[in-house]
């Protein structure tokens, strides 16, 4: 399948066109990242409570263990100090899953950030683009006639106005010279200089 057009003007558009759509998909991927950093921010306080949580524990449970150690009344002076650690781990749990959902959030609309913008000039541009190469690829098995026919049927008017006086009615006529002019606007639009079965003589 031909990628681009043989003719320097339609090529320039087309590789203007994929340049502009890697440059659109690296700036929203910039601006993804930066909104990924951005959210990231908000789970600060989560990593300050996981932290204090998990402080709470650690000292609860060690003073938990000293009273443990108190003859007689151990387990009841080493109860209110394990409840404590208790409340801490639910602390350092509840920061932790703040910081989980955070991340996903993060991650949720980097991806809508790049996903949709990329993904809306990337269907635009295929379609452009998929349907050119179609055309190119069906056009290399017409001949004269053909194309001269879909050139009457769909050229712009401005161009087929600057053709010869008479091109239409030597063309009806089986006029080769006609044909070619009027398969050379068709070959043109495409961006292609010559296809197969077509003589370059007629299409100069």
């Amino acid at each position: 399948m031909r990628l681009y057009a043989e003719r320097p003007v339609l090529r320039t558009r087309q590789l203007t066109a994929d340049l502009l759509l890697l440059a659109w998909a690296v700036l929203w991927v910039l601006v993804a990242r930066a909104v990924h950093g951005a959210v990231l921010v908000l789970a600060e306080p989560g990593v300050a409570l996981e932290s204090l949580g998990g402080s709470i524990r650690d000292t609860m449970g060690d003073a938990a263990g000293v009273a443990e150690d108190v003859p007689l009344v151990g387990d009841d002076l080493s109860a209110p100090f394990s409840a404590l650690g208790e409340s801490g781990s639910g602390l350092a749990g509840a920061g932790q899953g703040l910081q989980d959902a955070v991340h996903t959030l993060a991650w949720l609309l980097a991806a809508a950030l790049v996903v949709v913008p990329v993904g809306w000039a990337l269907v635009r541009w295929g379609s452009w683009r998929v349907g050119w190469a179609r055309e190119a690829a069906a056009a290399t098995g017409l001949d004269v006639e053909l194309l001269a026919a879909r050139a009457v049927a769909t050229a712009p008017l401005p161009k087929l106005a600057r053709l010869p006086a008479g091109t239409g009615a030597a063309w009806r006529a089986g006029d080769a010279g006609a044909a070619g002019a009027l398969a050379e606007l068709e070959l043109r639009r495409l961006g292609l200089r010559s296809v197969r079965g077509v003589d370059r003589a007629q299409l100069r």
